[in-house]
């Protein structure tokens, strides 16, 4: 393959592509048309955080007496030194996330409290599935939410191909052709004439992604040599590193503010299983939560003008125990948080309806209880900003979940 077959591929035929290693990354084509009476040409990221993330840790619930002694060290606290800022007269914010909190002051970015999926197990494979696939069980379909939700847009302009750069593409976003023709190439290790054309061709249009894309690639090869003789839920070397999130999210955000660039994005970044060590203010989980504020940070940045009509869903499987266990970590858990951020996003709100954390009112007497189905928000985003019907979200997107109701009032 010549660098001029690849040029065409990628940018004459306006390809997708995706960046591998500890963090994947898939785009999809959705035509211009969308809200075009109003003169808006949306954009919709869905970022899935794989490992389960500690809900209380990112956005604790300081003004609950039963947080304090449930979280022990790691806890965070309205002053000093596991202060946090704070959201409203509850909530605190981790201090690894300043950008985010700019964002909530923006009012464009809001939080989802005790939320979770319909899954009540704690398998990670089962959870990820639940919540990539949109159905109410593990297993039982290839497809995710996202793809089904592209489908089910009106028919207008799209590419005819995309190009994959990784080991996989996330199950959110996997699924039958967009159009007839469409059919994602995968590029393996073994390409390695290909991939280096693919870096040769960016290093001068693009440096930055080009570096992004090499180091991907390396970390693909690396995750798949050690796939036999590891847990794929623990951090790989540099895996979930802010430095690697950032890179993602700069690559993503500059296709997607091209005029013919992609409309729909999804991301997902390992390496959220904080059994161990998890840490308050500093450590484990700071570290990770910083690269996803940068993450964010980057999308703001590199959208340019289209951050307005833009909007973030970050999610993850399930949540964590509310109790830290004796290594000052959390197990697998159920009720946890959704994130929310972009221009189009009505924000500067937690929502919830708070189930407490006495004793009593936790989840199988472990975990926070979940108050919110998942499906309900990403329902709403979907219906509110892409313009998708209840029933196709009901019977198509989201099947069998039409008592989940969308969310009404998340986009400005």
């Amino acid at each position: 393959m010549t660098m001029e077959c690849c040029e065409s591929r990628l940018l004459t035929s306006r390809r997708a592509l995706l960046i591998g290693g500890a963090s994947f990354a898939a785009w999809a084509y959705m035509p211009k048309f969308a809200r075009a009476a109003d003169g808006r040409d949306p954009r919709m990221i869905t970022v899935i955080l794989r490992g389960a993330l500690d809900g209380l840790a990112t956005v604790a619930p300081v003004g609950d007496p039963d947080y304090a002694p449930l979280h022990g060290a790691i806890a965070l606290t309205r002053d000093g030194a596991h202060a946090a800022p704070m959201l409203d007269s509850f909530f605190a914010l981790h201090p690894s996330m300043p950008e985010f909190a700019r964002m909530f002051g923006n009012k464009q970015a809001a939080v989802v409290h005790a939320v979770s999926t319909p899954y009540r197990d704690r398998s990670h494979f089962d959870g990820q599935d639940v919540l990539e696939s949109g159905f109410a069980g593990p297993g039982r379909v290839q497809s995710g939410w996202l793809n089904r939700a592209l489908q089910a847009l009106p028919q207008g302009e799209r590419v005819t191909g995309a190009l994959a750069v990784g080991p996989t593409t996330p199950l959110v976003l996997r699924g039958p052709a967009l159009t007839v023709g469409w059919e994602p190439v995968a590029l393996p290790q073994a390409a390695d004439d290909t991939a280096a054309r693919l870096i040769e061709l960016y290093r001068h249009r693009d440096p930055a992604l080009a570096t992004s894309l090499q180091e991907g690639i390396a970390l693909d090869r690396q995750a798949q040599g050690d796939a036999m003789n590891r847990d794929d839920m623990k951090p790989k070397p540099g895996s979930g590193a802010p430095a690697r999130m950032r890179q993602v999210a700069r690559g993503a955000a500059k296709l997607m503010a091209a005029d013919d660039g992609p409309r729909i994005a999804a991301l997902a970044f390992d390496g959220w299983d904080t059994h161990a060590n998890e840490g308050g203010p500093v450590g484990r989980l700071a570290g990770l939560l910083s690269g996803l504020d940068g993450a964010l940070s980057e999308f703001e940045s590199g959208l340019g003008p289209h951050w307005r009509d833009a909007v973030i869903v970050v999610a993850t499987e399930f949540g964590r125990t509310a109790r830290i266990n004796g290594t000052e970590g959390t197990d697998h858990g159920t009720g946890t948080i959704a994130l929310l951020a972009g221009g189009a996003v009505k924000g500067g709100r937690v929502i919830t309806n708070w189930p407490s954390l006495k004793a009593s009112s936790l989840y199988e007497g472990r975990d926070l209880a979940p108050t919110i189905d998942l499906r309900t928000v990403i329902k709403g985003v979907l219906a509110d900003h892409l313009g998708l019907g209840e029933r196709v979200l009901a019977d198509a997107v989201f099947p069998d979940s039409a008592m989940a109701k969308p969310m009404k009032g998340l986009i400005a």
